[in-house]
């Protein structure tokens, strides 16, 4: 059975317009998934990249175009200027940890739906009652919003340092043994490469 690191941010538009469709990929090849959301942030600054903020605006213009025509394709509500973004997605990714660790609901129904609240829903993902929201949403206890935040906060760093030694300099990043793919536009490759035709 395949093991798939994914490497994401609660932050990232391409993380959320993947949408459910790695968990659709892991299914069909009776993969498993193991979740890592990390501060991209601070990889940016490790491995070469900047924030979107920092880019050139030939860059920025880009995906200011790219964007909407992917959330297009794919069929899913898109805001391009969501009203809480930036924000701290540091407590909603230990609540996502305590969920990994407690288990009991949906990590992918969990992930989409707090990256929905940004990128759709005009939310603020570092906000208690969103992000109980969203544990409920999925199947887990909402109280995991307030526990393991040590813990949380440990896994989250760590999850960092395995990124940036993985060779993860974007999100969503997708790892199969030593095989990457980066980018919600490479989970057909991913698939292909589960099928063992790439």
């Amino acid at each position: 059975m395949s093991q798939i690191d994914y490497y994401f941010t609660l932050l990232s538009p391409y993380c959320y317009l993947a949408g459910t469709r790695l968990e659709e990929v892991a299914k069909k090849h009776g993969a498993t998934i193991n979740y890592k959301p990390f501060d991209l942030m601070q990889g940016f600054g490790r491995t070469g990249g900047q924030p979107p903020k920092d880019r050139h605006i030939s860059r920025i213009e880009y995906r200011a175009q790219e964007l909407p025509r992917q959330a297009k394709k794919a069929g899913m509500p898109f805001k391009l200027q969501p009203a809480h973004w930036p924000t701290n997605a540091a407590p909603a990714s230990y609540a996502f940890i305590a969920a990994q660790n407690a288990g009991g609901g949906d990590l992918g129904q969990l992930a989409h739906a707090l990256m929905r609240a940004v990128w759709a829903e005009d939310k603020d993902i570092a906000q208690d009652d969103v992000i109980r929201a969203s544990l409920t949403e999925a199947g887990f206890d909402p109280a995991l919003a307030d526990n393991g935040m040590l813990e949380g906060a440990e896994s989250y760093e760590r999850n960092l340092e395995e990124a940036v030694k993985a060779g993860v300099f974007g999100a969503p990043f997708y790892i199969v043994g030593h095989n990457r793919f980066w980018g919600q536009d490479r989970i057909e490759d991913l698939d292909l490469h589960l099928e063992g035709k790439l």
